[in-house]
């Protein structure tokens, strides 16, 4: 059974920060933070929870980002670096010298953030289903989704001068969430992430953070020129069936990691954008052999 639990950290004057753990720590093992994407939840990673081949042999820990799941900050503005810089204070307050990060789509740039700010904390970085670029011109002359124009649609859903105490995301939001999360799933599997999103973000407060999270994704600036400073070893997992981000975006950009000592891309078969989920078996083997490596 996962256990939930919140942290609190310092900064933007205090965050509560959510986050899952399949098994209590064990600091014989190495640990890998687990990043969800947009507008989903450490939920996301239910495939990895359980999958005792990963659990016997490291630490996960599902850290929810500002604006997701049941993370809450009093500040309305934040941006991924506010997440990145979170999430290493929560690693610090759990006395977690070092780890592996792995991140979904969103969470693929804040895997790399983290690396950024603390080097000296993150061992490597699994990407998953990501672009490195903003959402580009570049990004979709190789096909990748027109990210700008799909977000403004919703922001201007959840624009309010007025309170809303009835909000909560319609099921054409949801529906857009997982049929590009996901490509294909049951309808189990579709009820549980409609009623999941919906839960996350209710009333006035769920509102403005959705909106928050929205702004955040459409106007995401690139990392292009600061993968160079990143020198821990990256495995970049890419779906070919990825509804957002291309494989060919991805050929490109693994090749700015150029000081990384093991920059790798794995294109897994039939992968969707939610690739962890999609292709767990895949996904898991790769990490636990990525961890294995270079722990």
């Amino acid at each position: 059974m996962v256990n939930t639990k919140t942290i609190r950290v310092s900064h933007l004057g205090g965050i509560d920060v959510a986050y899952q753990v399949p098994r209590e720590y064990d600091p014989a093992k190495p640990t890998v933070v687990l990043i969800n994407a947009f507008t989903t939840s450490s939920e996301l990673y239910r495939d990895q929870f359980n999958d005792a081949s990963l659990t016997d042999k490291m630490n996960l820990v599902a850290i929810e980002l500002l604006g997701h799941g049941q993370t809450r900050t009093a500040r309305e503005h934040w941006t991924y670096w506010d997440t990145a810089e979170m999430n290493l204070q929560v690693l610090d307050a759990l006395k977690i010298d070092r780890a592996f990060v792995l991140g979904t789509s969103q969470g693929g740039w804040v895997t790399v953030q983290m690396a950024l700010l603390r080097p000296e904390k993150i061992l490597g970085i699994i990407p998953m289903g990501t672009s490195m670029d903003c959402e580009s011109e570049r990004t979709r002359q190789l096909d990748c989704w027109n990210g700008p124009a799909i977000v403004s649609r919703f922001l201007k859903q959840w624009a309010s001068s007025e309170a809303t105490p009835n909000f909560e995301p319609d099921d054409v939001y949801c529906d857009a969430v997982i049929g590009i999360g996901l490509n294909q799933v049951t309808p189990e599997v579709h009820e549980f992430w409609r009623k999941t999103i919906k839960s996350n973000y209710q009333g006035d407060e769920g509102r403005r953070r959705i909106r928050m999270a929205a702004i955040n994704l459409g106007e995401r600036g690139a990392l292009h020129f600061r993968l160079s400073d990143i020198q821990c070893p990256v495995l970049w997992l890419h779906g070919t069936k990825d509804a957002v981000y291309t494989i060919a975006n991805a050929r490109e950009e693994i090749q700015l990691f150029t000081r990384s000592p093991s920059a790798t891309l794995v294109p897994v078969e039939g992968g969707a954008h939610f690739l962890n989920a999609s292709h767990p078996r895949e996904v898991n083997a790769a990490l636990l052999d990525f961890v294995n490596q270079h722990k």
